[in-house]
């Protein structure tokens, strides 16, 4: 993929990248130019890309310190991190508040919002001393609008959304560093086999084009954002919601 957004030369890490919308950012990404490390905790969906895309493969839980560690130190063997996408995550039970438990909550808001906190903590001393990084942390339209019987889920990424406006604006003028993140609506993705039929269908309906979108198209937008042409956009939630959110 030369011309525009051509991403030659730069290394990237996405976690959760084995399938789903992770897969497809690893994918577009490699094909754009970037050595990319496909950081998953199924070790064969890791293998499977990054053997296809030849990249990285690097098993781990995102919730990991020591996980987290041994990644960034594989990493070093492509170069040093241009491109961090936190894309691990997971909705959690589908539930009332009042039926939840409090592990329920943290479990979510761990992986979510947590884990994604100290990975941009763990690698941008590293951009901040080259003066080069791009970061998207991938949420959701949940974010924005919470969807019921996913309070903890619409929590996180409501605080996801947040860390990235707080990080951006602590980096922005210190050399080409941008943090942004993407909010999709309901993505054909293996995540919603673990939701009920009626979640889903809310989730539908609400979307005024009226159907899921793909992978594909949430690679494409996180594409522009990791590109070097990218560069004076920072601190933004790009919602991939057809039609959705308007704000």
């Amino acid at each position: 993929m030369a011309g525009h957004f051509s991403l030659e030369g730069r290394v990237a890490l996405v976690t959760g990248g084995g399938q789903g919308i992770g897969e497809a950012i690893c994918r577009r990404l490699s094909a754009a130019g970037a050595k990319v490390a496909v950081f998953d905790q199924d070790a064969e969906k890791a293998q499977k890309v990054a053997r296809e895309i030849d990249g990285l493969p690097v098993a781990g839980d995102v919730t990991s310190e020591t996980d987290m560690i041994r990644a960034l130190s594989l990493v070093t063997l492509l170069g040093p991190l241009d491109i961090l996408v936190n894309n691990a995550g997971i909705t959690g039970k589908s539930a009332a508040t009042w039926e939840l438990d409090r592990a329920e909550f943290e479990r979510v808001l761990q992986v979510n919002l947590v884990a994604p906190f100290c990975w941009c903590r763990a690698v941008l001393p590293g951009m901040l001393q080259r003066r080069y990084g791009r970061i998207v942390n991938i949420a959701s339209i949940a974010g924005k609008e919470g969807n019921p019987m996913l309070g903890p889920y619409s929590a996180s990424k409501a605080g996801l959304i947040g860390l990235t406006k707080s990080m951006a604006k602590e980096v922005a003028g210190q050399g080409d560093i941008t943090i942004n993140s993407v909010s999709p609506a309901v993505i054909a993705t293996p995540i919603l086999k673990g939701l009920p039929q009626r979640t889903i269908d809310y989730m539908v309906s609400r979307i005024p084009m009226g159907r899921v979108g793909t992978p594909e198209e949430v690679a494409a937008v996180v594409h522009f954002l990791v590109s070097s042409e990218a560069s004076f956009t920072t601190g933004q939630c790009y919602d991939i919601s057809g039609g959705r959110a308007t704000y």
